[in-house]
């Protein structure tokens, strides 16, 4: 793992980043800067937007309650997103919260809800999802925040489905013996866009199936002996790909 310091404050802001530039704070940031982590004036910490790199930032009063940053130097520069997409049918708000921060973290760049026959959960706070997203990149040192979808059903998806984007579809009933073999294969046509969909708990449909399956790239994956939840697959599917596929290697 990348040597990191993890005990500094770190900080997403929606501003441009730029040397000398004032970043305004909002009531909830400025509460959290100066009454939770209880930093001065002076303060330095370290901010990132997604697009400009992370930068270290000094904490400006900007009234009794309220404060600013000015940007000071840039610490590293924005890496190049993976073009990694993560597609899967909702789970309930705790695994939900929990699936979206192991994908920012294993380093998806898009988050896309899709809606299958057998999804149980049908409704999905967009704000929850990008708020954790948030969350994941600010403590894990991440500097690229996915971009999150709004939920599709999956015959939509699919139907808008980039044809040179590999399609890793995990199915329990898919007769793979070997999944890091399977991946491997699927390497061999060279470097190519990802996408990794996860189903729901009751499993695809026949028809969802056969539809994923008529795919121009598409890698039918099985996760092992086990039948995993899908927020456990969800970190086991991205691990396998990242490390045969994507920036592990």
């Amino acid at each position: 793992m990348p040597a990191y310091d993890f005990t500094g404050t770190r900080l997403f802001v929606e501003e441009a980043l730029a040397g000398g530039a004032t970043i305004p704070l909002g009531k909830a940031q400025s509460h959290y800067l100066l009454q939770v982590m209880r930093l001065q004036p002076g303060a330095e910490l370290l901010v990132f937007n997604g697009r400009d790199g992370e930068w270290r930032a000094r904490l400006e009063p900007a009234g009794k309650k309220a404060a600013a940053l000015t940007a000071v130097a840039q610490t590293r520069p924005q890496p190049r997103p993976n073009d990694l997409h993560y597609l899967f049918a909702p789970l309930k708000h705790a695994r939900l919260d929990y699936m979206v921060q192991k994908a920012v973290e294993m380093g998806a760049s898009r988050l896309q809800p899709v809606l299958t026959r057998h999804t149980q959960v049908t409704r999905v706070n967009l704000e929850r999802m990008r708020a954790n997203a948030i969350e994941a990149a600010e403590q894990c040192g991440v500097l690229v925040v996915p971009e999150v979808g709004e939920p599709a059903p999956l015959s939509a998806a699919l139907a808008t489905f980039a044809p040179d984007r590999v399609l890793i579809f995990c199915d329990e009933r898919a007769d793979v013996a070997d999944p890091v073999a399977a991946l491997a294969a699927a390497r061999s046509a060279g470097p190519s866009p990802l996408a990794i969909l996860i189903g729901p708990e009751g499993g695809f449909s026949p028809e969802e199936r056969d539809a994923l399956l008529q795919l121009p790239r598409v890698v039918r994956l099985a996760l092992g002996p086990r039948i995993l939840r899908a927020d456990t697959a969800a970190v086991a599917a991205l691990a396998l790909v990242q490390t045969v596929l994507g920036d592990w290697r």
